[in-house]
Order: structure tokens, then sequence, then C-alpha cells
């Protein structure tokens, strides 16, 4: 939705957050003021959806768990929420068919309110869809821009052969847009500079510096569940509190799909369990 020139924004997060941490949450925040301190973004929503069970990551643990633990690590947030359709497929999905599902629910909402009022505001609509040349790119102006968020490990997995089809990296870049947290290590315009799809949509590229360094991963994370060690102030408490009444996280859990092939693999090159 545009208006002032102004364009509202819904951030959308894809990803294992086994567990989610107050990382995952910060880079939400993060993404929020480097977009609208350009003064051309107004972020309006964002969505964290946590991948199913199908995707078969070692030591991913049942999607209901990661689901409970992302509502319960967005309770107190008044825009950021947790959304259940991805785990909810019955295979993994590529993150462009969520992208597309969430875009869509976007249309669909734009649509239920454009029919609140029909009568009154149809000839206005048919006066500037006409002026628009029936163009379908312009007659969704009014309607959010969806973005994925995501941290820079995920912008260098794009050249991981196999994990990502070029075509789906082309359509979530080039026709929606990026929102890429940088951590310590990474260097994402090199990233960008080596992969010739993101070098031609480089301009949907939002790279955003952290520059209070939080290096929390949800691997560290695992592993001092594993020894017993406090999590506290790694995780919402809210979650940490979850973990522990649910006996999430053990030596067991992390060796789940050790045996089996990443779903993209599989899907991708034929490969199966070994």
């Amino acid at each position: 939705m545009e208006g002032q020139g102004i364009t509202e924004v819904v951030l959308l997060a894809c990803g294992s957050f086994n567990p989610i941490t107050n990382m995952h949450m910060r880079m939400f925040e993060l993404a929020r003021d480097h977009l609208e301190d350009t003064g051309q973004y107004r972020v309006v929503k964002g969505i964290i959806s946590p991948v199913g069970d199908g995707y078969k990551k070692k030591g991913l643990i049942e999607a209901c768990h990661r689901l409970e633990m992302a509502k319960l690590a967005t309770e107190d947030s008044d825009w950021i929420a947790a959304d259940s359709w991805e785990i909810l497929q019955p295979e993994w999905l590529e993150t462009a068919k969520v992208v597309r599902h969430h875009y869509n629910e976007l249309l669909a909402a734009e649509q239920n309110h454009d029919d609140v009022d029909t009568v009154k505001y149809a000839k206005k609509r048919r006066i500037e869809e006409n002026n628009l040349e029936g163009s379908s790119r312009h007659k969704r102006r009014d309607v959010p821009q969806l973005m994925l968020l995501c941290g820079a490990d995920v912008l260098e997995s794009f050249g991981v052969p196999n994990l990502w089809k070029q075509e789906d990296i082309a359509e979530i870049v080039g026709l929606h847009g990026l929102v890429c947290i940088t951590r310590c290590g990474n260097d994402p315009h090199k990233f960008i500079h080596q992969s010739d799809t993101l070098w031609k949509y480089r301009k949907n590229i939002h790279i955003v510096p952290e520059w209070v360094t939080n290096e929390i991963s949800a691997t560290h994370v695992r592993r001092a569940l594993r020894r017993g060690r406090s999590v506290r102030y790694l995780l919402p408490d809210r979650v940490v509190c979850y973990i522990k009444d649910h006996d999430l996280y053990s030596a067991e859990s992390e060796q789940k799909n050790a045996d089996v092939v990443l779903a993209p693999f599989q899907r991708y090159t034929g490969a199966s369990s070994s």
C-alpha cells in the first residue's frame, strides 16, 4: 500500500527457529528501523514462519514445538506474529511458495477491504484502473510489499548447489525484495557480487548492519541445553520455560534426521536417505 511516497511493508522470516532466539526477534526490529530510516517505507507487520518437519534438517525438533515457542516469543509484540500455515503443509515447501502464499494473503485481505463498500468506490476504482492501463503490477500497488527477512548466512546459502532453484531466488528477490541482517564474519556484498541473479536484483536487497554484534545462534543454544547450561537471556523467558517443561533438546534430539538427506537435496538431485 502506498501513500505520499511511503510503501507499506510486511516482513516475512522463514527458517527452522530451532529454537527461536532473542536474535531472531532483534532481526525484525533492526529491519524495521533500517527501512523506515530511508523515509520510503513503513513496516506494518512481521511474520515468523517455521519450516515444516519435512525439511529433514539434522536436530530439527517437531514443528508443533517450534511453532509454539515462536508464538510465546511474539506474545509481547504488537506487530510480529508466528504463522502456522507452512508447518501444516503435508511436505516441505520451497521458500518461494511460502512467500507466494503470504503475498496472496495480502492480496485477499486488500480485496476484502475493497468489497466493504463496493457501491461507493466502484466507479472511482474503475477510473483509477483504466488510467493505469490494466497493468496487474499497478493494480496491486495498494497492497503492502512483502519482503523476505534473513541473515547473511541465508544470502550465502543461495550459492550452495541444489539448495535453491535460481528461479525461486529471482522470484523472491526480483518480485518482492530481501532484507538481510549482517553478522560478524559475513560479507553480503561479496555474495551479491558472486551471484548473477542477486546482482541483477541488487537494488531490491537491503543490507542492514548490526553494529551491536549479537552472535546468538540456535546451534549454540542447543549445545548449551544438551550440556545442562543456562540459556537465560539468550531466549525469551517464556521459551526457556517451555523448553524445560517439555524436556526439549537432548543428545538424542540432536541426532534426529542425522541419516536423512536434506529435503531440497532430495528434491533437486534425486538423493534419498543413506
